[in-house]
């Protein structure tokens, strides 16, 4: 088993609590909306949506992956901050034990926001990762990031 961590910042013009209502807060119902094609819907099957809720993420058509069943870990509306777990589904593609996101938003010093990201991906066994999955990984974060910030632009007062 080994574990491969990577850390990632996308800069917003959305200030820090506007973007983590959408991004966190909302995401269940904003993104299936936003990016049908990336995800399709969020099933809550336990909990309440704080720490300890599992949710089941159907991902849309002609994505790589059906589904993934996802365990919230921590929500710190104070503070802007966001942790949860894959723990089961084909995103996992029979390499990962689980995938681990710590989220935080916080405020740029010339306005908007950042959005820091911790992916830890914990492997099976000796399984190996390429540098080209880990920056598609990357590259589809990013863009659910950018797709909400674009939405919230051109929607201001939602």
């Amino acid at each position: 088993m080994g574990v491969i961590t990577y850390d990632m910042e996308v800069p917003s013009s959305i200030p820090p609590a506007k973007m983590f209502k959408a991004f966190v807060l909302d995401a269940d119902t904003l993104i299936p909306k936003i990016i049908p094609q990336a995800i399709k819907s969020v099933e809550i099957l336990e909990g309440d949506g704080g720490a300890g809720t599992v949710k089941l993420i159907t991902f849309g058509e002609g994505y790589a992956y059906k589904c993934a069943k996802q365990r919230v870990d921590a929500v710190d509306k104070e503070n802007f901050t966001y942790s949860y777990t894959v723990i089961e589904g084909d995103a996992l593609a029979g390499l990962f034990e689980s995938i681990s996101y710590h989220i935080k938003i916080v405020a740029a010093p010339e306005g908007g926001s950042v959005c820091k990201n911790r992916s830890i991906y914990t492997t099976k066994g000796d399984a190996q990762v390429s540098e080209e999955d880990i920056k598609a990984g990357k590259e589809k974060a990013s863009g659910m990031f950018k797709a909400i910030e674009a939405y919230l632009l051109a929607n201001p007062d939602a």
